[in-house]
């Protein structure tokens, strides 16, 4: 079977004869070292005619072909030695091709994952306290964390209360009506226990409210005061 190479289509001589095992579908275990090396050679004298300098690893992989080569031609001088103890001088050879055969299917399976990583992209970490604002009017050391702290215990006694049957609604509240909401309530009693101002205890009407009290604490409508640590919470109207 006659085959066409081209130059510079291999990247070294084991890719060459993985090749050639390939091209005439031999068991890479039962390899024809015959055929393997007469176009194994045929590639190196293509070169040759073609002024290409041939490496000294493709030269090393010839002589190898050969010596094996000549070792299974020539008859076993020890008669006493049975077949079957007989060393198979392709080992050494077939135990590097697969070994080549398994790193060169691990870098095509790298290749396809870099390729598939080019599609992602990463940002360096922020510091999100640049994007923290700072000008919301709370008082007497009330922190953002002591806010959460009384929502949570907020959270924990409605869900005590909270009836086996409840009734599901679809109108929608927004920050603005409980802004309005709030507003009320302020102008009437104008100081008011945080906690009173959540009469629901579902997740849209909690965020609302929650979202509600900063906004306006930040645009000064009202004051978050806590005189005593872990004391009761108050959004009072803002006098400034």
């Amino acid at each position: 079977m006659d085959i066409e190479f081209r130059v510079n289509e291999f990247e070294g001589p084991l890719d060459l004869l993985l090749h050639l095992i390939k091209h005439n579908e031999m068991d890479i275990m039962d390899i024809e070292i015959d055929k393997i090396t007469d176009q194994y050679l045929k590639y190196l004298d293509e070169m040759e005619k073609m002024n290409l300098e041939v490496t000294s690893n493709y030269l090393v992989i010839a002589s190898e072909l050969l010596y094996i080569k000549s070792k299974i031609l020539l008859p076993n001088s020890d008669d006493n030695v049975e077949e079957d103890d007989l060393d198979d001088p392709r080992d050494s050879l077939v135990q590097r091709l697969l070994e080549y055969q398994a790193y060169k299917n691990i870098t095509n399976v790298l290749k396809d994952k870099e390729e598939v990583r080019r599609g992602f992209y990463t940002k360096i970490p922020e510091d999100i306290n640049l994007y923290v604002d700072n000008e919301v009017s709370i008082k007497s050391d009330v922190s953002l964390d002591d806010l959460v702290d009384a929502f949570k215990k907020y959270l924990v006694r409605q869900r005590e209360n909270k009836p086996l049957i409840t009734k599901v609604t679809e109108k929608e509240i927004t920050v603005s009506d409980r802004k309005i909401y709030i507003s009320r309530v302020l102008k009437s009693k104008r100081k008011v226990n945080f906690i009173e101002l959540f009469e629901d205890y579902s997740k849209e009407y909690i965020v609302a409210t929650f979202l509600a009290i900063l906004e306006m604490a930040k645009l000064k409508q009202l004051v978050i005061t806590q005189n005593d640590m872990f004391g009761e919470i108050v959004c009072e109207v803002c006098d400034e």
